[in-house]
């Protein structure tokens, strides 16, 4: 695996919860702002820069996991004990998938509740 492939997938395991929990703290320390200005595009704006920030280092995960896959039938399954490294690349791949996939879930979550709630509730 080339240094540029295991970035990938270590770009959806490491950046990806950071850019959730740094959108949950801008977005906290933004509602004041947003509620002196009664508006919410600030908040919005961090939601969508956040979600986009998710969503990209888990697509390159993604397509990381499906490269991977295409070799997987030679050196055995995802459930396989075998100590092989394309089992454990291909397993490290399909689990930054998935965390990448779960947190941008939940900026996603925190923007709808950007959208229905008013920055004013207390």
């Amino acid at each position: 695996m080339t240094k540029l492939h295991a970035s990938k997938t270590w770009l959806a395991l490491l950046v990806v919860p950071a850019f959730a929990l740094l959108c949950q703290t801008l977005a906290y320390a933004a509602v004041p702002r947003a509620c002196t200005l009664q508006t919410t595009l600030l908040l919005h704006a961090l939601s969508i820069g956040a979600l986009l920030g998710c969503l990209a280092p888990t697509l390159l995960a993604g397509s990381e996991w499906r490269r991977l896959g295409d070799g997987a039938e030679a050196a055995g399954t995802l459930d396989s004990d075998a100590a092989a490294p394309a089992v454990r690349q291909r397993f490290l791949a399909a689990l930054a998938t998935g965390m990448g996939a779960l947190f941008t879930l939940l900026v996603a979550a925190q923007w709808f509740a950007a959208w229905v709630l008013s920055p004013c509730l207390q």
